[in-house]
C-alpha cells in the first residue's frame, strides 16, 4: 500500500510539473513566404511569353481591388446563391450580376425583357449548363431522351459532360479545318429522337467555326422530333461580337437556344469564368426544383456561386466600354494574320481559318514549346505534330517579332 501512495504522488506531482509549463502554441508564419515569392517570380516570366493558351494577360483591376479593400467589402462573404433575376435576401451581388447579362444580351442577340443567364465558375460550366437545359427542354416537351451531336474537334468538356449527365453522344466528323460536316451529321441524325446540338464556334486548337446555317438546313430536312441548339463560343464569343462577323454570335439570326462564353479569354479576368445565356421561356420548360430552405426556384446546376466574379465583370464592362473592346478584337486579329504572314515567308507551314485568332503550324523544337508554352495537337492531314499560337491582347508585335526570330533561327533563314 505504501508503494501505491508513493506512486500515486509521484504521477500527481509530475502532472502538476507539467501544468505548470508555460503553453507553447505554434506561431504564424510570416507571409509571403519564399514557395508564394517564387510563384510570383516564374509567373510574371511565363505571363509575357505565353503564347498557346487563350488568355488574355492584359489585366486591368488593380483599381477593382483597391476598392475592393479600402471598402471593406473584401471583410465580407457574398453568395450568389440563387437565380440571378429573383429576390434572394442579403449578402449577394445578384443585382450586379443580373446588371453583367443584360450588358452582353445584345451582343448575343437576346432581348434584356427576356434573358435569362448567370454568370458561371468557366466555359465548361457554361456548356454543363447548355447540355442541361437543353436535354431537360427536350424530355419534358417529348418525353424522350434526346442524343446528343457534337463534333469530334469541339472541346472535349463536351464529351466529358454528355458522360457526366448520361447522354448518348455523337461524335460527328469535321473537315479539314476542323468544322463540322453538314453531310456527316445528316448521316448520324436520328429523325426519331429529340436531338441536342452543340455549335463550336471556335474550336479549341484550330479555331474553326461551325457552319450553322448549312447545319441548321440540315435539321430542317431530317425534322428530329424536336431541337435544342446550345453555341459553345468559350474565346470567339469573347470578340466576335466586336468585328463585322458579329452575326455569327447572333441567337436570332444562328437560331441558337442558348450560348456560352468565357470571362478569362478575352474579357480580361483574372480567374476562370464565362456567361451562360438563354431565353426566359427556356427557362420555364426546366424542371422546377422550389428550395423551401432559400424560398425561391433553382434554375441552375449550382448552388453557392462566386460573387466577386460579377462585380470584376461588371467593373471590366464599364471601364473598358465597346470602343475599347472594338479595338483589342481588331489587333488580336491582325495580329494573327501578321503571324502567318511571316511563317509564310519563312517557309514554315502554317494554317488560319477563317475570323480566326489562333495560327497553327508545324510542331517546332521542344525547346521553343516549352519557351512559349505552345499546345501541342497531332493531325495526318496537315503532316503529323502541330503547334498553334492564339494571339491575345498581350501578344503584340514586339512578342510576335521574338517568336518569330527563334522561328526563322529553327528554319535556318
Amino acid at each position: 500500500m505504501l508503494m501505491k501512495s508513493y506512486a500515486r504522488r509521484f504521477v500527481f506531482l509530475l502532472l502538476a510539473a507539467f501544468l505548470a509549463l508555460p503553453l507553447q502554441r505554434p506561431q504564424a508564419e510570416t507571409l509571403p513566404d519564399a514557395v508564394l515569392e517564387e510563384l510570383v517570380r516564374t509567373s510574371k516570366i511565363d505571363a509575357s511569353r505565353t503564347l498557346g493558351y487563350p488568355g488574355n494577360q492584359n489585366i486591368a483591376l488593380n483599381e477593382f481591388y483597391e476598392w475592393y479593400t479600402k471598402s471593406g467589402l473584401c471583410s465580407i462573404l457574398l453568395n450568389n446563391a440563387g437565380d440571378p433575376f429573383a429576390a434572394h435576401g442579403a449578402l449577394n451581388a445578384l443585382d450586379i450580376e443580373r446588371k453583367v447579362v443584360e450588358f452582353f444580351a445584345p451582343l448575343y442577340g437576346f432581348e434584356k425583357e427576356t434573358v435569362w443567364g448567370l454568370v458561371t465558375a468557366s466555359g465548361t460550366d457554361g456548356n454543363n449548363h447548355g447540355i442541361y437545359f437543353g436535354a431537360k427542354l427536350l424530355k419534358n416537351e417529348t418525353g424522350q431522351e434526346p442524343i446528343l451531336y457534337v463534333s469530334k474537334e469541339s472541346h472535349y468538356s463536351n464529351k466529358r459532360l454528355a458522360d457526366l449527365q448520361n447522354i448518348e453522344c455523337r461524335l460527328i466528323d469535321c473537315d479539314k479545318m476542323g468544322r463540322m460536316l453538314p453531310s456527316a451529321l445528316k448521316r448520324v441524325l436520328d429523325p426519331s429522337r429529340p436531338a441536342l446540338i452543340i455549335y463550336s464556334i471556335g474550336t479549341t486548337f484550330k479555331g474553326a467555326i461551325d457552319d450553322i446555317p448549312a447545319l441548321n438546313a440540315v435539321l430542317a430536312e431530317v425534322k428530329p422530333a424536336a431541337v435544342y441548339r446550345h453555341a459553345d463560343a468559350a474565346l470567339f464569343g469573347g470578340y466576335l461580337p466586336f468585328t463585322p462577323y458579329k452575326d455569327i454570335v447572333n441567337s436570332q439570326k444562328q437560331h441558337f437556344d442558348s450560348i456560352a462564353v468565357s470571362g478569362h479569354k478575352f474579357f480580361g479576368m483574372d480567374e476562370p469564368c464565362g456567361l451562360f445565356l438563354t431565353k426566359k421561356d427556356v427557362l420555364e420548360k426546366q424542371t422546377s426544383f422550389n428550395i423551401a430552405y432559400l424560398n425561391a426556384n433553382m434554375p441552375m446546376i449550382n448552388c453557392s456561386r462566386s460573387a466577386l466574379n460579377p462585380l470584376k465583370l461588371y467593373w471590366i464592362t464599364r471601364k473598358t466600354g465597346i470602343e475599347n473592346f472594338t479595338a483589342q478584337a481588331e489587333q488580336i486579329l491582325a495580329g494573327a494574320a501578321y503571324l502567318k504572314e511571316k511563317l509564310d515567308a519563312i517557309g514554315w507551314p502554317a494554317w488560319l481559318g477563317d475570323k480566326s485568332n489562333t495560327v497553327f503550324f508545324r510542331r517546332p523544337s521542344e525547346a521553343i514549346m516549352q519557351k512559349y508554352s505552345l499546345a501541342p495537337e497531332e493531325d495526318e492531314r496537315f503532316g503529323g505534330k502541330l503547334a498553334h499560337v492564339v494571339v491575345m491582347q498581350h501578344i503584340d508585335r514586339e512578342a510576335l517579332d521574338a517568336f518569330l526570330t527563334d522561328m526563322r533561327k529553327e528554319a535556318g533563314r
